[in-house]
Protein backbone atom coordinates (compact mmCIF):
# COMPACT_ATOMS: atom_id res chain seq x y z
CA UNK A 1 0.00 0.00 0.00
CA UNK A 2 2.79 2.41 0.87
CA UNK A 3 4.58 1.54 -2.36
CA UNK A 4 1.46 2.36 -4.38
CA UNK A 5 1.03 5.63 -2.55
CA UNK A 6 4.70 6.51 -3.09
CA UNK A 7 4.49 5.68 -6.85
CA UNK A 8 1.32 7.79 -7.16
CA UNK A 9 3.03 10.76 -5.54
CA UNK A 10 6.04 10.34 -7.79
CA UNK A 11 3.84 10.27 -10.92
CA UNK A 12 1.86 13.29 -9.70
CA UNK A 13 5.02 15.31 -8.98
CA UNK A 14 6.42 14.39 -12.38
CA UNK A 15 3.17 15.41 -14.09
CA UNK A 16 3.11 18.76 -12.29
CA UNK A 17 6.74 19.39 -13.17
CA UNK A 18 6.12 18.54 -16.87
CA UNK A 19 3.05 20.81 -16.98
CA UNK A 20 4.96 23.74 -15.53
CA UNK A 21 7.78 23.26 -18.03
CA UNK A 22 5.30 23.18 -20.91
CA UNK A 23 3.61 26.32 -19.64
CA UNK A 24 6.96 28.06 -19.35
CA UNK A 25 7.86 27.07 -22.94
CA UNK A 26 4.49 28.23 -24.26
CA UNK A 27 4.77 31.50 -22.35
CA UNK A 28 8.22 32.00 -23.79
CA UNK A 29 6.86 31.39 -27.32
CA UNK A 30 4.02 33.83 -26.72
CA UNK A 31 6.42 36.42 -25.42
CA UNK A 32 8.66 35.94 -28.46
CA UNK A 33 5.71 36.28 -30.85
CA UNK A 34 4.53 39.42 -29.09
CA UNK A 35 8.03 40.90 -29.27
CA UNK A 36 8.38 40.08 -32.98
CA UNK A 37 4.96 41.57 -33.74
CA UNK A 38 5.86 44.72 -31.81
CA UNK A 39 9.16 44.98 -33.73
CA UNK A 40 7.35 44.62 -37.06
CA UNK A 41 4.83 47.28 -36.07
CA UNK A 42 7.65 49.63 -35.06
CA UNK A 43 9.42 49.07 -38.39
CA UNK A 44 6.21 49.64 -40.34
CA UNK A 45 5.51 52.82 -38.38
CA UNK A 46 9.01 54.11 -39.01
CA UNK A 47 8.75 53.28 -42.75
CA UNK A 48 5.35 54.99 -42.94
CA UNK A 49 6.69 58.07 -41.21
CA UNK A 50 9.67 58.21 -43.57
CA UNK A 51 7.41 57.78 -46.61
CA UNK A 52 5.03 60.50 -45.40
CA UNK A 53 7.97 62.78 -44.78
CA UNK A 54 9.24 62.13 -48.30
CA UNK A 55 5.79 62.80 -49.76
CA UNK A 56 5.46 65.95 -47.70
CA UNK A 57 8.89 67.19 -48.72
CA UNK A 58 8.14 66.36 -52.39
CA UNK A 59 4.84 68.21 -52.22
CA UNK A 60 6.49 71.17 -50.57
CA UNK A 61 9.18 71.18 -53.27
CA UNK A 62 6.58 71.00 -56.04
CA UNK A 63 4.58 73.82 -54.49
CA UNK A 64 7.73 75.89 -54.11
CA UNK A 65 8.68 75.31 -57.75
CA UNK A 66 5.17 76.20 -58.84
CA UNK A 67 5.32 79.32 -56.72
CA UNK A 68 8.62 80.35 -58.30
CA UNK A 69 7.26 79.68 -61.79
CA UNK A 70 4.11 81.70 -61.12
CA UNK A 71 6.13 84.51 -59.57
CA UNK A 72 8.48 84.58 -62.58
CA UNK A 73 5.49 84.62 -64.95
CA UNK A 74 3.87 87.49 -63.07
CA UNK A 75 7.12 89.45 -63.09
CA UNK A 76 7.53 88.89 -66.84
CA UNK A 77 3.92 89.83 -67.42
CA UNK A 78 4.29 93.08 -65.50
CA UNK A 79 7.54 93.80 -67.35
CA UNK A 80 5.82 93.12 -70.68
CA UNK A 81 2.92 95.36 -69.78
CA UNK A 82 5.36 98.10 -68.86
CA UNK A 83 7.33 97.56 -72.06
CA UNK A 84 4.19 97.56 -74.17
CA UNK A 85 3.02 100.70 -72.42
CA UNK A 86 6.30 102.36 -73.29
CA UNK A 87 6.14 101.03 -76.83
CA UNK A 88 2.61 102.31 -77.30
CA UNK A 89 3.87 105.79 -76.71
CA UNK A 90 5.39 105.73 -80.16
CA UNK A 91 4.51 103.20 -82.85
CA UNK A 92 6.43 105.15 -85.48
CA UNK A 93 9.88 105.55 -84.00
CA UNK A 94 12.74 104.40 -86.29
CA UNK A 95 10.67 102.20 -88.60
CA UNK A 96 11.61 100.99 -92.06
CA UNK A 97 8.69 99.99 -94.28
CA UNK A 98 8.84 98.15 -97.60
CA UNK A 99 5.86 99.09 -99.75
CA UNK A 100 3.89 98.01 -102.79
CA UNK A 101 0.81 99.70 -104.13
CA UNK A 102 -1.07 101.42 -106.87
CA UNK A 103 -2.18 104.94 -107.60
CA UNK A 104 -0.78 108.37 -106.95
CA UNK A 105 2.16 107.42 -104.72
CA UNK A 106 3.09 104.14 -106.41
CA UNK A 107 3.92 106.14 -108.41
CA UNK A 108 1.34 107.94 -110.57
CA UNK A 109 -2.26 108.33 -111.68
CA UNK A 110 -3.45 109.20 -115.17
CA UNK A 111 -6.36 109.65 -117.52
CA UNK A 112 -6.18 106.67 -119.87
CA UNK A 113 -6.04 102.92 -119.60
CA UNK A 114 -6.67 101.67 -116.06
CA UNK A 115 -5.91 105.14 -114.77
CA UNK A 116 -3.06 104.30 -112.41
CA UNK A 117 0.34 102.72 -112.19
CA UNK A 118 1.75 99.92 -110.05
CA UNK A 119 4.96 100.28 -108.10
CA UNK A 120 7.11 99.50 -105.10
CA UNK A 121 9.13 101.62 -102.74
CA UNK A 122 10.33 102.11 -99.20
CA UNK A 123 9.86 104.57 -96.38
CA UNK A 124 11.92 105.29 -93.30
CA UNK A 125 10.20 106.98 -90.35
CA UNK A 126 12.50 108.75 -87.93
CA UNK A 127 11.96 109.19 -84.21
CA UNK A 128 10.66 112.70 -84.94
CA UNK A 129 7.89 111.17 -87.12
CA UNK A 130 9.34 112.76 -90.22
CA UNK A 131 9.70 110.17 -92.97
CA UNK A 132 11.43 110.01 -96.33
CA UNK A 133 10.08 107.77 -99.03
CA UNK A 134 10.78 106.84 -102.63
CA UNK A 135 8.90 104.74 -105.15
CA UNK A 136 9.38 103.41 -108.65
CA UNK A 137 6.75 101.87 -110.86
CA UNK A 138 5.23 101.46 -114.25
CA UNK A 139 2.09 102.25 -116.19
CA UNK A 140 1.11 99.04 -118.00
CA UNK A 141 0.31 99.03 -121.67
CA UNK A 142 -3.25 98.36 -122.73
CA UNK A 143 -5.99 98.63 -125.31
CA UNK A 144 -7.78 101.85 -126.12
CA UNK A 145 -11.11 102.19 -124.34
CA UNK A 146 -12.97 102.82 -127.58
CA UNK A 147 -10.93 101.18 -130.35
CA UNK A 148 -9.64 97.66 -129.90
CA UNK A 149 -7.06 97.94 -132.66
CA UNK A 150 -5.37 100.90 -130.97
CA UNK A 151 -2.79 100.23 -128.25
CA UNK A 152 -1.66 102.37 -125.35
CA UNK A 153 2.05 102.72 -124.70
CA UNK A 154 3.45 101.77 -121.32
CA UNK A 155 5.75 103.96 -119.26
CA UNK A 156 7.81 104.31 -116.10
CA UNK A 157 7.32 106.72 -113.23
CA UNK A 158 9.04 107.66 -109.99
CA UNK A 159 8.48 109.76 -106.91
CA UNK A 160 10.41 110.94 -103.83
CA UNK A 161 9.01 112.86 -100.92
CA UNK A 162 8.69 113.63 -97.24
CA UNK A 163 5.89 112.59 -94.89
CA UNK A 164 5.01 113.82 -91.45
CA UNK A 165 2.83 111.73 -89.13
CA UNK A 166 0.61 112.61 -86.18
CA UNK A 167 -0.96 110.53 -83.37
CA UNK A 168 1.99 108.24 -82.68
CA UNK A 169 0.18 106.66 -79.70
CA UNK A 170 -2.64 105.44 -81.89
CA UNK A 171 -2.56 102.60 -84.40
CA UNK A 172 -4.06 104.89 -87.04
CA UNK A 173 -1.92 107.87 -87.93
CA UNK A 174 -2.87 111.01 -89.81
CA UNK A 175 -0.10 112.34 -92.02
CA UNK A 176 0.82 114.94 -94.59
CA UNK A 177 3.05 114.43 -97.59
CA UNK A 178 4.95 116.58 -100.08
CA UNK A 179 6.62 114.84 -103.00
CA UNK A 180 8.16 115.42 -106.38
CA UNK A 181 8.26 113.16 -109.41
CA UNK A 182 5.91 111.74 -112.00
CA UNK A 183 2.51 113.13 -111.06
CA UNK A 184 0.30 112.55 -114.09
CA UNK A 185 0.14 110.78 -117.43
CA UNK A 186 -2.03 110.74 -120.53
CA UNK A 187 -1.83 109.33 -124.05
CA UNK A 188 -1.68 111.10 -127.36
CA UNK A 189 -5.07 111.08 -128.99
CA UNK A 190 -3.54 110.37 -132.40
CA UNK A 191 -2.23 106.86 -132.87
CA UNK A 192 1.06 106.33 -134.69
CA UNK A 193 0.27 104.33 -137.81
CA UNK A 194 3.92 103.52 -138.36
CA UNK A 195 4.21 102.05 -134.86
CA UNK A 196 1.36 99.56 -134.88
CA UNK A 197 -1.40 102.06 -134.12
CA UNK A 198 0.24 102.96 -130.80
CA UNK A 199 -0.83 105.98 -128.78
CA UNK A 200 2.33 107.37 -127.18
CA UNK A 201 2.34 108.12 -123.48
CA UNK A 202 2.78 111.63 -122.07
CA UNK A 203 4.40 111.66 -118.61
CA UNK A 204 4.37 114.82 -116.53
CA UNK A 205 6.59 115.67 -113.60
CA UNK A 206 5.66 118.01 -110.82
CA UNK A 207 4.69 118.32 -107.17
CA UNK A 208 2.14 116.38 -105.19
CA UNK A 209 0.46 117.14 -101.87
CA UNK A 210 -1.32 114.34 -99.99
CA UNK A 211 -3.24 113.65 -96.82
CA UNK A 212 -2.33 110.22 -95.47
CA UNK A 213 -4.33 107.80 -93.35
CA UNK A 214 -1.93 105.07 -92.19
CA UNK A 215 -2.29 101.97 -90.06
CA UNK A 216 0.93 100.91 -88.32
CA UNK A 217 1.63 99.33 -84.92
CA UNK A 218 4.59 97.39 -83.53
CA UNK A 219 3.53 94.52 -85.80
CA UNK A 220 4.56 94.31 -89.44
CA UNK A 221 1.20 95.21 -90.98
CA UNK A 222 1.17 98.47 -92.91
CA UNK A 223 -1.74 100.02 -94.81
CA UNK A 224 -2.01 103.53 -96.19
CA UNK A 225 -4.62 105.52 -98.09
CA UNK A 226 -3.58 108.76 -99.76
CA UNK A 227 -5.79 111.58 -101.04
CA UNK A 228 -4.33 114.68 -102.58
CA UNK A 229 -3.66 116.90 -105.54
CA UNK A 230 -0.85 117.27 -108.03
CA UNK A 231 0.64 120.32 -109.68
CA UNK A 232 2.36 119.91 -113.06
CA UNK A 233 3.86 123.27 -114.06
CA UNK A 234 4.62 122.19 -117.65
CA UNK A 235 1.22 120.65 -118.36
CA UNK A 236 -0.01 123.54 -120.50
CA UNK A 237 3.20 124.03 -122.47
CA UNK A 238 2.73 124.00 -126.21
CA UNK A 239 5.04 121.06 -126.77
CA UNK A 240 3.39 118.99 -124.01
CA UNK A 241 -0.38 119.28 -124.31
CA UNK A 242 -0.75 120.79 -127.76
CA UNK A 243 0.35 120.49 -131.36
CA UNK A 244 -0.14 122.67 -134.40
CA UNK A 245 -3.33 122.01 -136.28
CA UNK A 246 -1.51 121.61 -139.58
CA UNK A 247 1.82 122.26 -141.17
CA UNK A 248 0.55 125.54 -142.60
CA UNK A 249 -1.31 126.72 -139.52
CA UNK A 250 -0.15 128.04 -136.20
CA UNK A 251 -3.38 127.13 -134.48
CA UNK A 252 -2.92 124.70 -131.59
CA UNK A 253 -5.05 121.67 -130.84
CA UNK A 254 -4.92 119.40 -127.83
CA UNK A 255 -2.83 116.24 -128.00
CA UNK A 256 -5.14 114.50 -125.53
CA UNK A 257 -8.84 113.80 -125.34
CA UNK A 258 -9.46 116.86 -123.19
CA UNK A 259 -9.70 119.79 -125.63
CA UNK A 260 -8.12 122.10 -123.07
CA UNK A 261 -5.04 119.91 -122.80
CA UNK A 262 -3.66 118.36 -119.64
CA UNK A 263 -4.67 120.33 -116.53
CA UNK A 264 -1.95 121.67 -114.26
CA UNK A 265 -3.91 120.70 -111.17
CA UNK A 266 -5.79 117.50 -110.48
CA UNK A 267 -7.06 115.22 -107.73
CA UNK A 268 -5.26 111.92 -107.09
CA UNK A 269 -5.49 109.02 -104.69
CA UNK A 270 -3.70 105.76 -104.02
CA UNK A 271 -3.41 102.75 -101.75
CA UNK A 272 -0.23 101.20 -100.35
CA UNK A 273 0.48 97.95 -98.51
CA UNK A 274 3.70 97.36 -96.65
CA UNK A 275 5.91 95.31 -94.37
CA UNK A 276 7.14 97.24 -91.35
CA UNK A 277 10.40 96.11 -89.78
CA UNK A 278 10.78 96.24 -85.98
CA UNK A 279 12.05 99.39 -84.41
CA UNK A 280 15.65 100.20 -85.20
CA UNK A 281 17.80 101.42 -82.26
CA UNK A 282 15.42 100.09 -79.52
CA UNK A 283 15.78 101.21 -75.92
CA UNK A 284 16.66 98.83 -73.04
CA UNK A 285 13.04 98.10 -72.23
CA UNK A 286 12.27 97.02 -75.77
CA UNK A 287 15.43 94.89 -75.86
CA UNK A 288 14.38 93.05 -72.68
CA UNK A 289 10.91 92.46 -74.11
CA UNK A 290 12.39 90.94 -77.27
CA UNK A 291 14.71 88.71 -75.21
CA UNK A 292 11.76 87.41 -73.19
CA UNK A 293 9.78 86.74 -76.36
CA UNK A 294 12.69 84.72 -77.75
CA UNK A 295 13.03 82.74 -74.50
CA UNK A 296 9.33 81.89 -74.49
CA UNK A 297 9.46 80.80 -78.13
CA UNK A 298 12.44 78.53 -77.37
CA UNK A 299 10.68 77.09 -74.29
CA UNK A 300 7.62 76.31 -76.37
CA UNK A 301 9.77 74.59 -78.99
CA UNK A 302 11.44 72.49 -76.29
CA UNK A 303 8.05 71.56 -74.89
CA UNK A 304 6.98 70.26 -78.26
Amino acid sequence: MLKKLFLFLMVFVFAVWAQDDKNIDSSKDVDTEEVSEEDEEDVEEEAGEEESQEVASSAEGSQYDEHLTRKKFEEDQRADEFANALRRRDWLKDRLVLQVGMGSRMPVMGETGIGMGFGAGFEYITRWHLAAYASLGMVPSGIDNYFEDIKLQDGMGWKVGLNYYLFAKSAIHLGFSVSYGTVHYDHDVVADVNNGMLRSIIMLEGYQFDILVTYLTSEWYYLQFAFGTYYAPTAQDADVSFRTKSATSFDLVSRVVNPDGIPKWGLVFGITLGFGFPEFFPDDTEKRRRVRDNERAKAKDRAW
